[in-house]
Order: structure tokens, then sequence, then C-alpha cells
């Protein structure tokens, strides 16, 4: 039994998402959690893998239940043997404690054919990042970097759209052997919000490793004026890594949303994903 997991987490005090022995992971505290509901180990599926220190409002997972284990979901009574599935989103919550640092929104059966990682066909990314004119906000302090100095906002935001687009962004990835770089970056842009802080936008089909850190940084750079407009584009295209603008910490960001099919459609994406992730790796 397929299950779709809806999750939010403040990734501060997370090695990341990917469980590490020893160390203190998203995926390794909720599979933690559900193993003592279902009775033995369970493994988690997710959408795009988080590092250390970003956050989630939005990220998706998936679990395989055997029938031993759904049989336990199964069995308990009252409203939760009305929908069981759904039910396991509450029953991990009091697992996980009051007031935790990662919690399960939401728990459902999965439409046939879905997987959190291959039937996905975009992620969204907000990053938050205060300058002189937003101030620094105590409140906000483990989801928004802070920056010296004005940013120039209009400059940023224009920056930002000339990387929309089809393209190999190797420039603005941390490499890994074997993976490709190309990736189609289908929306980016900045504004400031109510309360003057700078909020970027960026959404894919997927993300290599650090790109929407190191995309951030570079626009950042362009506000404080030590890069033009027109030169993100060169520096992609140059197709190699550059210490013109720096990678911007981790806290300032969060996964807002994955994007799916149409319920028809999941198993063919999933389908067409996989074979293109097999091509690339050959």
């Amino acid at each position: 039994m397929r299950i779709r997991l809806d999750i939010a987490y403040d990734g501060t005090h997370f090695r990341g998402w990917a469980t590490q022995p020893t160390l203190r992971t998203v995926q390794g505290t909720l599979e933690a959690a559900l193993a003592r509901i279902v009775g033995s180990d369970v493994r988690f599926v997710v959408a795009g893998r988080t590092d250390a220190g970003v956050h989630a409002s939005g990220q998706v997972a998936h679990v395989d239940l055997d029938e031993a284990q759904w049989a336990r979901i199964q069995a308990r009574h009252g409203r939760a043997a009305e929908d069981p599935a759904g039910s396991i989103a509450a029953r991990m919550r009091g697992v996980l404690g009051a007031y935790p640092d990662v919690s399960v929104v939401r728990s459902s059966l999965a439409p046939e054919g879905f997987d959190a990682r291959f039937s996905a066909v975009w992620r969204r990314y907000r990053y938050r990042l205060a300058d002189d004119l937003a101030g620094y906000d105590p409140l906000r302090r483990l989801d928004t970097t802070t920056i010296r100095g004005r940013l120039d906002a209009e400059a940023m935001d224009a920056a930002a759209r000339t990387l929309v687009g089809l393209h190999d962004f190797a420039a603005y990835c941390k490499p890994r052997e074997e993976a490709t770089t190309i990736r189609t970056l289908l929306d980016y842009r900045w504004q400031r919000d109510a309360d003057g802080v700078l909020v970027a936008e960026v959404k894919a089909d997927a993300f290599c490793h650090s790109m929407v850190r190191a995309l951030v940084g570079a626009c950042a750079a362009v506000g404080e004026g030590r890069l033009d407009v027109g030169d993100l584009v060169v520096l992609r295209d140059a197709l190699t890594r550059t210490s013109e603008f720096k990678v911007l910490a981790a806290r300032g960001l969060t996964l807002t949303e994955v994007g799916y099919p149409a319920d028809d459609l999941l198993a063919a994406r999933a389908a067409q994903t996989r074979a293109r992730r097999d091509h690339e790796t050959d």
C-alpha cells in the first residue's frame, strides 16, 4: 500500500533530509516515527532531498507499507478506521511530540502510478534575504539570511529572469560525479514583501546540488553592484564554478511546493524521468 505524505520542517537542527548514521536527519526522524506505529522498518522516497539547514513547507514523500504494516494501521477504531491512510499523519504527529521541528501535514493513499520523486514535474523554492532596508527581525532569524547594505531589487529581478530556460547550470551547481547539471529553470524572480524583505521564487523541473543558493548568491552580487545584470548569463555559459559570487546560507531557503501531473499521467511521468536519469548516468 503506497502512502503519500505531505511534510513540513524547520531544517535548522537537521543535517539535511537523507538518513546518515549517527546524525539527526528529517528522513531518519520520520522513518523512526512511522516504524513505531507499524511495528517494523519503513523507507521513505522523497520529491527532493534538501541540504542541512534548508526548510520545507511543501515537501512530498511516499512510503510503501506491506500487508502486516497496513493491517496495523487498519486495526484502529473510530475515526481512524474510516480513513486509515489519513490517520497516519495524526498518529505520526503524536509520536513526534509537542512542538516538533518536523510534521506530517497530511497523509493519503497515493494514486496509481504515483512516485514522489520520479512523478514530479517541478519543484518550487523560496528564499528570504534581508538587507538594511528590511532590517533584522529576530522572530524570522531561522528562515531569513541577513546581508549588509541595501540591495537593488529591480536589478536582481532583471538578472534572475535572464537565467530562465533550459540550460547547463554547471556554474551554479556543486558538481557530483556522473550527475547532469542540465536543468529547465521555469521561473526565477525577486520582489520585496510588505516588510521590505527580498523574496525570491525559484521554480525548475529539478535542481542540482546547491543550485538555488548559488542562483540567489549571484543575484545578491548584482544587487550589491559587484556584478552587472548580463554577467549571470556569461558566468552560466562558462560552465565552471566561479568565485564571482557567494553561495548564500541555507537558512533562507524553503522548499514550498512540488508539482505533479494529473493522476492518469503519473506512471508515464515516472517512467520518463527514470529513463532520462538512467541515460544521463550511463
